[in-house]
Parts: C-alpha cells; sequence; structure tokens
C-alpha cells in the first residue's frame, strides 16, 4: 500500500530539518563560533546551511549540532495526521 504523503528526499528548496535546527540553535542562544567548539562542526558548515548554502545536510553533523545544544536525533514511530 503506498503512502500518498511520501515525498523524495530530492528538496528543492532545503531540508526542511535546517529550520527545526535552526530554532534550536537560536533558542541556545550560541553563536557560530561557541556552537563550533561545543560540536566538533566547523561554523562554516552551520552557516552554510542557515544560509541556503547547503541544502541538504548529513545526518551525523545535524545530530553532532544537536547534541551540542542538549538535544538528540530520533525517530519516533506515531501517527501521521
Amino acid at each position: 500500500m503506498a503512502i500518498s504523503s511520501y515525498r523524495s528526499y530530492l528538496f528543492r528548496d532545503k531540508d526542511p530539518i535546517i529550520d527545526l535546527v535552526r530554532t534550536a540553535v537560536q533558542d541556545s542562544g550560541l553563536n557560530y563560533t561557541q556552537l563550533e567548539w561545543k560540536s566538533g562542526v566547523h561554523k562554516r558548515t552551520i552557516y552554510a546551511w542557515f544560509h541556503g548554502e547547503t541544502k541538504r545536510p548529513q545526518a551525523a553533523t545535524i545530530n553532532a549540532v544537536l547534541r551540542g545544544i542538549g538535544y538528540r536525533l530520533a525517530v519516533v514511530k506515531g501517527r501521521i495526521t
């Protein structure tokens, strides 16, 4: 049975996770240098996500940034509405 709401990973604009990570980073209050130090991800990489230069960041890199600000990337089973 096909799921009609499924979308390809070929995002035209950018991966929606970038907006979620941007919000979490803004809420953390850290600047790019502090975030680089805490996550181990170069600040230029993070800048590229948030300014549209990177459309599909690597999951491991996203996870490193999220861990640096106290979050974790998870897959949660639930009902799609």
